[in-house]
């Protein structure tokens, strides 16, 4: 039983990991994208942008800036961006991008650029 129990979290870390390095390109249709380098190295304040959520486009009606905080609206309900979330690097994409992580305490932002509202 002891040496059973370490193998078992091994094994199941081994398939945790597998699935955070799994790219959300599964196809490769983005692989040649001149803004590819530029996305991968996307970073806020809590870590690299790519690599523990995927990121989207947010239309300018689910997203705001109020007393200089944003927040966006995912899944019908405004949630608060942290500071820290937020990308400070120009955007070259020009719509807002959000980077979310579900979980089963809910859902937190990992990284927020805001577009141009355009």
């Amino acid at each position: 039983m002891r040496v059973s129990l370490p193998l078992g979290m091994v094994a199941l870390l081994s398939v945790a990991a597998a699935q955070l390095a799994q790219a959300r390109d599964p196809d490769g249709r983005y692989a040649n994208s001149p803004l590819k380098e530029w996305f991968d190295g996307l970073r806020s304040g809590k870590g690299p942008c790519c690599s523990d959520a995927d990121g989207s486009a947010v239309s300018d009606v689910d997203w705001e800036s109020k007393d200089g905080h944003y927040r966006v609206r995912l899944d019908g309900a405004w949630i608060d961006v942290p500071d820290e979330a937020v990308v400070t690097e120009p955007n070259r994409v020009g719509r807002a991008m959000v980077w979310p992580i579900k979980s089963y305490m809910g859902m937190t932002i990992r990284c927020f650029m805001p577009g141009s509202m355009t």
